[in-house]
């Protein structure tokens, strides 16, 4: 059974940091491209950023550049998102997902529709 558990959310204060952890089990994650998604109260679920199966290529969605870093550990099969300098915009339920035969260079941009496992998400709420 293909499994992805997100972990690390919180309450957090603006200019705080966060690592979500993305846990996967029943599959090899070092065969898929790793996706992050948020999904704010009222609005569409969005990709956050994306990295590479193949040779680790990442991309972001502008709004997070310099501030998250997606990386990925294949000896644990898990996948993480460093988020610093949080905003309150940052604020929404963060979701991993695993694509198969996806490249996240800067061409592209993740569409939910490519990804096709999911985590059950982790909430990331930034108040002060």
């Amino acid at each position: 059974q293909l499994q992805l558990v997100e972990s690390g959310g919180g309450l957090v204060q603006p200019g705080d940091s966060l690592k979500l952890s993305c846990a996967a089990s029943g599959f090899v994650l070092d065969y898929y491209a790793i996706g992050w998604f948020r999904q704010a109260p009222g609005k569409e679920r969005e990709g956050v950023s994306c990295i590479s199966s193949s040779d680790g290529t990442t991309n972001y969605k502008d709004s997070v550049k310099g501030r998250f870093t997606i990386s990925r550990d294949n000896a644990r099969n898990t996948a993480y998102l460093q988020m610093n300098s949080i905003k309150p915009e940052d604020t929404a339920v963060y979701y991993c997902a695993a694509g198969d035969s996806l490249y996240c260079d800067e061409t592209y941009s993740p569409d939910t529709r490519d990804f096709g496992s999911w985590g059950q998400g982790t909430q990331v709420t930034v108040s002060s």
